[in-house]
């Protein structure tokens, strides 16, 4: 796992780290000793011990054999599978394409009561048509390299998971600033539909949208990083390169409060259909 700008991620690998360390010591064996038991230089076994480089499943079950502590493998390995998934790269995630990545964590949406997103640049992922989505997801294909370029079939998917806010138990309150409303992510017939789709959505009674005004005075917060947060008990913020996973409650907390003034900053109802009008006027 990279290093992560998450004390989340740091945190989750640290707990393994400090495993092995614990597994070395009970064992009776020197770094140096262990070291030669699993195959490999000294300095590998201080990195894992220091948190510095995330062990492989192969190194794991080295390790736990090494200390004779085979029973301790499967819980080791499902650790430092959590602790990498905390902190995910693009490059990883969209190995297997872009359709596959929208239904990754179908228990993630099922199990979440009430949806909070913030974002500075696009529509958000729950709110988007499937032209603008594609539009979104074949400029991600391209910038990374996709092999197989599947953002129409993905776009599908990505509406189709949307569909969750329109289930029984759950809520959307989002958090877009207008300057979202003016990046044509696609053509303009399908961006006009896709701020068409916003205002209707909009006035869904589980949906709430509200609008940062571009001319909004005296800003709290100055526009952040699109970030998602999952009831109480998940962040998720993307990054260029990765996708970070946040489970810490002290940066939930920043996190929850960041979004509660980005929303209090935000227009609602009348005014906010205002501001989406004015973008779809400005299509033409």
């Amino acid at each position: 796992m990279p290093s992560s700008p998450s004390s989340s991620a740091q945190a989750a690998r640290e707990v393994v780290a400090h495993r092995l360390r614990d597994l070395r010591k009970s064992a009776g064996l020197t770094v140096t000793e262990l070291a030669s038991r699993c195959g490999w230089h000294h300095a590998k076994t201080s990195r894992i011990e220091n948190a510095r480089t995330a062990p492989t499943i192969t190194d794991i079950r080295l390790w736990c054999r090494a200390c004779d502590a085979t029973d301790e493998i499967e819980d080791l390995v499902a650790q430092a599978l959590h602790a990498e998934s905390m902190y995910t790269e693009w490059r990883t995630q969209v190995r297997a394409g872009l359709r596959a990545l929208q239904g990754s964590e179908p228990r993630l949406f099922q199990d979440t009561a009430l949806f909070r997103i913030y974002s500075s640049s696009l529509v958000p992922g729950l709110l988007q048509t499937e032209g603008y989505a594609a539009g979104v997801l074949g400029i991600s294909a391209r910038f990374r390299d996709v092999p197989v370029d599947d953002s129409v079939a993905a776009a599908q998917a990505r509406v189709e998971r949307s569909r969750i806010i329109h289930e029984p138990g759950h809520r959307l309150v989002a958090v877009v600033e207008e300057s979202a409303l003016r990046h044509q992510m696609c053509d303009a017939d399908a961006m006009a539909a896709q701020l068409g789709y916003l205002l209707t959505a909009g006035a869904l009674p589980q949906v709430s949208l509200g609008i940062v005004p571009m001319s909004v005075p005296a800003r709290q917060q100055w526009p952040r990083e699109t970030f998602h947060i999952y009831d109480d008990r998940l962040v998720s913020v993307e990054l260029v390169s990765a996708r970070v996973r946040i489970t810490q409650p002290a940066e939930i907390a920043l996190y929850l409060r960041a979004f509660e003034q980005l929303r209090g900053m935000a227009v609602y109802g009348a005014e906010a259909r205002s501001l989406i009008l004015r973008a779809i006027e400005a299509l033409h």
